[in-house]
């Protein structure tokens, strides 16, 4: 057998499905052809809190082609489950401005969405309350964050070291609500055969999704089969299922015909979650030589009425930089919005976003270079919990990156109407990995399939697998046949978390090598769990830093980048060039972040106003000019087979910071409360 790594791990492949998706080959959720299928269509409550009153069913069934109106008078009753947003239909209340109060089935499209929008539905509705402040009366300490986390660490005496410290730092940084928007919308088909629910979906995990679904409907898992084989895009809003597919389940039952549901791009900005606005308050001590002595992070989040949702925006703080002294705290108000949930790196991205910053301003008040500054206060173990790392490159990151971008020549410049500056900030994301099932099967002729039920969102997860699968079995990549995205092939976690590679792929490295050592003939199934639980107990991260150049119109006070680079520590790189597109998606995500995303929300009606993307503005390619990412050889044999780290999320994180920084460096503005509008400039004194 070649040794793992000896001939695909590590080489540039293109994605093995590309042509199919540029020739529109590859048929996602909501195309696939199902003999007799009909159409719903989700109706949104209008009021942000009360109760539904009445649906005047009979005057929408009159309607052309329309079959049935569900909502909580006639619909199937559905059981119990953690996210109680999904139990559609089963009693009066309205939690939230979009929330889905009915749905129509019809033989149309058209005709389903014609007369969702006719349909007649009163309410009973009282006074919303959708604003989050920081004096808000309702806020309360959660009793942990996403996933496990405690809501709240200590250390040492932090406000003592505070009153001790010969530099302090104390300011508040806030980030906006902020919406996940993949290129696909979510959409499902739903079919019931002989009693059994089958699904194909645009989730992120198959399994969890059949999991969830089961539970829902009150059926054994394995008469619920979920079907993911293309998914364009996630961001986290498909890492579990949302009401659109539950609607789908449920018209499909009453109708006793295949149903298709999509939803539209307006309804994305409200059932199928977001990140959630933050206020941090950070404090930081330290020496005048820029020794941390104490870290304090206090972070203001939203939740629902539906379900608690609390982001684990302080986590980061916890893992990054020595200090003796040290506090993280989350609080939550719940208000009649949407339930946040998970977007590209929750947590690490809003609150690396406020200590990269914060750090910035403190290395400006101790007269010492931001680079400088991290590289004192680096960590020999993670500082809370004093596990070893199992690796840890920020420091070379840094330096790669400085070598690489030209840091030694940084110093705020004009260039006509343009003010120029570069700033500096660092990412860093944990190692995830989870138990996870695969099967391997000799072909005959030297060819072999693998299964697992992996879901690949457009990260290129279908490549990297079969370049792993290849290695083990000892062929090439074309004798490989990968299979995934269906809950058929076994229990798998979700493509999140930055965990696909790592968990997927260390089964698909046990299921090949079974099959080998059995003869490489037959089948073999296998799970990961003993493997899991067998690990050393270390700290796993990866790291990296972000570089930015801005320029920024002084007379306007518009900021264009024109560079950013980002340096990574993630393990070993399994294929560079699904590697790079994954680091630069989230960097350009990042810029969007710092300079235009944000969700803006109706004090009145409780909903976000900019619900399209005409309002809600993302980067564009005019607005991503020389954006770079690159990495250094990092040997971990503490990891999983690859030797890899999660990629998809780490891009994102330390992003805005860097934007941010690069802002203060030009004009000596800081601005604390993303987006850097021109108008935030302008009024600051640009």
């Amino acid at each position: 057998m070649a040794g793992l790594g000896t001939r695909a791990v590590g080489a540039t492949y293109s994605r093995l499905e590309g042509r199919e998706k540029v020739t529109g080959a590859a048929k996602y959720a909501f195309e696939h052809d199902v003999e007799g299928a009909v159409y719903a269509s989700p109706v949104a409550a209008t009021i942000a809190v009360g109760e539904v009153r009445g649906v005047d069913v009979e005057a929408a069934l009159a309607m052309p082609g329309v079959l049935a109106v569900l909502w909580h008078d006639n619909a199937p009753r559905l059981a119990e489950v953690d996210d109680a947003g999904l139990r559609l239909f089963q009693d009066a209340r309205v939690h939230y401005r979009g929330q889905f109060v009915a749905g129509v089935v019809a033989e149309t499209l058209e005709a389903a969405r014609d007369a969702a929008n006719r349909l007649a539905v009163s309410y009973d509705e009282r006074e919303p309350d959708v604003v989050l402040r920081a004096d808000h009366p309702k806020l309360y300490t959660p009793e942990k964050v996403n996933p496990t986390y405690p809501a709240v660490t200590r250390q040492g005496d932090v406000e003592a070291a505070l009153a001790e410290a010969e530099v302090v730092h104390d300011a508040t940084y806030s980030t906006p609500a902020e919406h996940n928007n993949p290129m696909e919308p979510h959409a499902a088909i739903a079919r019931w055969e002989g009693g059994d629910l089958v699904i194909q979906d645009s989730t992120q995990g198959a399994g969890p999704a059949r999991a969830t679904l089961a539970q829902l409907f009150d059926l054994p898992p394995e008469r619920v089969r979920v079907i993911s084989h293309h998914v364009g895009g996630g961001f986290g809003s498909k890492g579990t299922p949302r009401p659109h597919v539950v609607l789908a389940a449920l018209a499909a039952k009453v109708v006793d015909r295949p149903v298709k549901v999509a939803l539209t791009r307006q309804q994305l900005f409200t059932v199928v979650g977001y990140r959630t606005p933050t206020i941090q308050r950070f404090r930081l001590g330290a020496t005048r030589d820029g020794r941390l002595t104490a870290i304090s992070h206090e972070t203001i989040e939203q939740t629902s009425t539906v379900r608690e949702f609390a982001e684990q925006t302080g986590t980061p703080t916890r893992i990054m930089y020595a200090a003796p002294n040290r506090f993280t705290g989350h609080r939550l108000a719940a208000l009649d919005v949407p339930t946040p949930s998970w977007m590209r790196a929750p947590g690490e991205t809003p609150g690396m976003y406020a200590l990269e910053s914060a750090m910035d301003e403190l290395a400006l008040a101790c007269g010492i270079d931001p680079i400088e500054l991290r590289i004192r206060n680096e960590p020999e173990v993670d500082p809370e919990s004093g596990k070893r790392w199992s690796s840890r490159n920020l420091v070379a990151c840094l330096r790669e990156g400085a070598a690489r971008f030209g840091w030694e020549s940084r110093s705020p410049r004009r260039d006509g109407h343009w003010l120029l500056g570069m700033g500096v900030a660092a990412s860093t994301y944990p190692a995830y990995q989870r138990p996870s099932e695969a099967s391997a099967r000799a072909d005959g002729d030297g060819r072999f399939t693998v299964r697992v039920a992996a879901a690949d969102i457009g990260t290129g997860a279908r490549t990297v697998l079969a370049q792993i699968a290849a290695d083990a079995l000892g062929v090439a990549v074309e004798e490989v046949t990968i299979e995934i995205g269906d809950s058929a092939f076994g229990n798998a976690g979700v493509a999140g978390g930055s965990m696909g590679t790592a968990s997927w792929g260390t089964a698909v490295v046990k299921a090949c090598r079974t099959l080998l050592e059995r003869g490489g003939e037959g089948e073999v199934f296998v799970d990961t769990k003993d493997e899991l639980e067998a690990r050393a107990d270390l700290a796993r991260h990866g790291f990296g830093a972000q570089f930015c150049e801005v320029a920024v119109d002084a007379d306007t006070g518009e900021v264009r980048v024109p560079r950013m680079l980002g340096v990574f520590a993630v393990g070993r790189i399994v294929n560079p060039k699904t590697a790079r597109s994954q680091f630069i998606g989230g960097m350009t995500m990042g810029l969007g972040m710092a300079l235009m995303e944000e969700g803006v929300m109706d004090r009145a009606f409780g909903d976000y106003l900019n619900h399209d993307l005409a309002q809600y503005h993302v980067p564009v390619c005019a607005d991503v000019r020389d954006v770079d990412a690159t990495w250094i050889d990092e040997d971990d044999d503490e990891l999983n087979p690859m030797g890899s780290k999660g990629i998809g999320e780490i891009g994102i994180v330390g992003a805005a910071a860097a934007v941010a920084n690069a802002v203060h460096h030009a004009t000596g503005i800081r601005v604390r409360d993303l987006p850097i509008r021109p108008d935030r400039l302008l009024d600051a004194g640009l």
